[in-house]
């Protein structure tokens, strides 16, 4: 289970909850709820204070409405374990899930890793898909209603001057309503002081990295990372949760600090992958390097959902 499937398994668990009497008939039921990664010296993995959200329209107590999704939780696979804590908030342990298993579903969804599944609910679709048709029948795009701050006059002429993927990075690295900032670091090819840089060059050290292991003799293989390879590993694992989030919120900036979060993990892992000296590739080789290119399908397919060039090489 990811990160985006627990919020809708919550979702799901406090409809289930009203129809069956656990909560009041007039509580309304959350269209998304938000699930954040456990700070450091909490419990579990992941957490939500959606107790608190639902307890307003119920008329009951936080911790009440906690222990009764935890009980319309327990058993459901991909959970292994949900605590209550404080005056009501749900934390959650989720089965452990291998690297393995996650970059094979990396590599068959592509760049569509993390987007939302086709068989996802039927109402949700279909209500989605009537309200995108009657922003058009106004002249309106799905983004309709979203605030967005105009560029400033001195910046009017930013694609011309940074290029349309630099400029695109900055309109999007800062929420909507918020002014866009443009800095000739947008054209430094150096991944120390430019963002937009790294995360292109992360991309393009996966694809070469790919082309470096072939000339070795080997190729990809899923299997065990270690620990070395954890924060690529949580970035992958968190991508859904963010793309769902940005959609919610209409916010690309999430997915932008995403994408710059997983750059730096994957350059710091790059070192780990390739042998070194007189050292023979091995099954660690071959997982390390399929990992290394899951991230790099992860980070081509946020730069697209942003309308950015990946090029392969830089």
């Amino acid at each position: 289970m990811t990160p985006a499937d627990l919020s809708r398994t919550v979702v799901r668990a406090v409809r289930r909850a009203v129809e069956e009497g656990e909560l009041p008939a007039g509580t309304g039921v959350p269209e998304r709820v938000v699930v954040d990664r456990t700070r450091p010296g909490g419990v579990g993995e992941y957490a939500t204070a959606v107790a608190f959200q639902i307890a307003k329209r119920a008329g009951t107590a936080p911790a009440e409405v906690a222990r009764v999704i935890a009980g319309m939780l327990a058993g459901v696979p991909g959970i292994e374990r949900v605590e209550i804590t404080g005056a009501g908030f749900l934390n959650f342990v989720l089965a452990e899930r291998s690297a393995a298993e996650l970059v094979r579903e990396v590599r068959e969804r592509g760049a569509r890793y993390g987007f939302a599944s086709p068989d996802g609910e039927l109402r949700a679709r279909v209500v989605g898909d009537a309200v995108r048709r009657i922003l058009w029948s106004q002249g309106q795009e799905g983004g309709g209603g979203l605030s967005v701050a105009p560029l400033a006059r001195r910046d009017r002429g930013v694609v011309a001057l940074y290029g349309a993927d630099a400029a695109a990075w900055a309109m999007l690295a800062v929420a909507p309503h918020e002014t866009a900032v443009f800095s000739p670091r947008l054209l430094l090819q150096d991944e120390a002081a430019n963002e937009f840089f790294r995360v292109r060059y992360a991309h393009a050290r996966s694809r070469a990295l790919t082309v470096n292991a072939a000339q070795l003799g080997f190729s990809a293989e899923p299997g065990p990372v270690g620990d070395e390879g954890g924060a690529v590993v949580r970035g992958l694992l968190d991508h859904p949760l963010v793309l769902e989030a940005a959609a919610h919120h209409r916010a690309p900036e999430r997915v932008v600090r995403h994408l710059v979060e997983l750059a730096d993990a994957l350059l710091d892992f790059q070192y780990r992958v390739l042998p070194k000296g007189d050292e023979k590739p091995s099954a660690a080789h071959r997982a390390r390097l399929a990992l290394a290119e899951a991230a790099g399908t992860v980070l081509a397919g946020g730069l697209a959902l942003l309308g950015i060039d990946a090029p392969d090489c830089l």
